[in-house]
């Protein structure tokens, strides 16, 4: 008996199905064509906007470098003074010794008084500014030869303090480690030390560091930084944020 399978359609062939399945299994459809276009085109558009951002930098900020160190000293009234009380503040710290003299060391004190005489120049927002020394050699400068000092520089103490500590590894800690300022005292009683100012935000965050050690700082710049801080604290909120973080992701550092 015969039991071959059914007679095929005449003109018709057994394999041409499966092929054609496959071959319309292959093709994409239009949906993933689009879908495909679309996410070129967004990779595309970010590659073009990064690329804008970086060129031509509409947003400048200064770098976030560090946290500033905490520390709690004593001022040229005799008043405890901790880092705290300079949050929500922009603060310029500089770091010398009332000793300290022009030609033999270099003093940065006549800066941060051109800066504090011209720092309502500066567009802050209503975020205050304020100044502050700290000695690097606690043992001569007192609280009352800071009084005397602030006096003679010519220093608004109303918002300029000037720190020391009954303790020089206090100072050490602060200064040395917490603020990385370099300085040595020798054997003959002078200290060497690198001539620096650091600007501190709100946030207790340094962004910018003045080393006087080749070049002195400038004050324009420094103001102009002052200015640049303070735009940031002001309008860094809602959708704006996405625009200061991308200036920090790509360096765009204000000179």
């Amino acid at each position: 008996m015969n039991h071959a399978g059914p007679t095929p359609h005449p003109g018709s062939n057994p394999t041409s199905e499966a092929p054609q399945v496959e071959e319309r299994q292959l093709l994409p459809s239009f949906g993933n064509i689009k879908l495909v276009w679309f996410v070129y085109g967004v990779f595309g558009l970010l590659l073009l906007i990064t690329f804008a951002f970086v060129i031509f930098q509409p947003i400048k900020v200064l770098p976030r470098v560090r946290l500033a160190p905490g520390y709690i000293l004593t001022d040229q009234d005799g008043n405890t003074v901790n880092n705290e009380q300079y949050r929500g503040k922009l603060t310029l710290y500089n770091f010398t010794y009332t000793r300290c003299q022009p030609p033999g060391c270099r003093q940065l004190d006549f800066i941060m008084k051109e800066v504090q005489d011209r720092v309502d120049e500066v567009e802050t927002y209503g975020l205050p500014v304020e100044f502050v020394t700290i000695t690097i050699d606690p043992a001569h400068d007192t609280p009352q030869v800071f009084q005397a000092y602030a006096k003679d520089i010519g220093a608004d103490t109303t918002r300029w303090r000037f720190l020391t500590s009954d303790d020089p590894k206090q100072i050490r800690r602060v200064v040395g480690t917490g603020f990385q300022v370099y300085y040595n005292q020798k054997a003959d009683g002078q200290i060497e030390f690198i001539p620096t100012m650091i600007l501190v935000d709100g946030w207790g965050i340094v962004r910018g560091i003045y080393n006087g050690r080749v070049y002195l700082p400038e004050t324009e710049r420094i103001l102009n930084h002052l200015n640049v801080v303070a735009d940031e604290a002001a309008f860094s909120k809602g959708a704006n944020r996405v625009g200061y973080e991308a200036a920090h992701l790509f360096l765009c550092y204000a000179d």
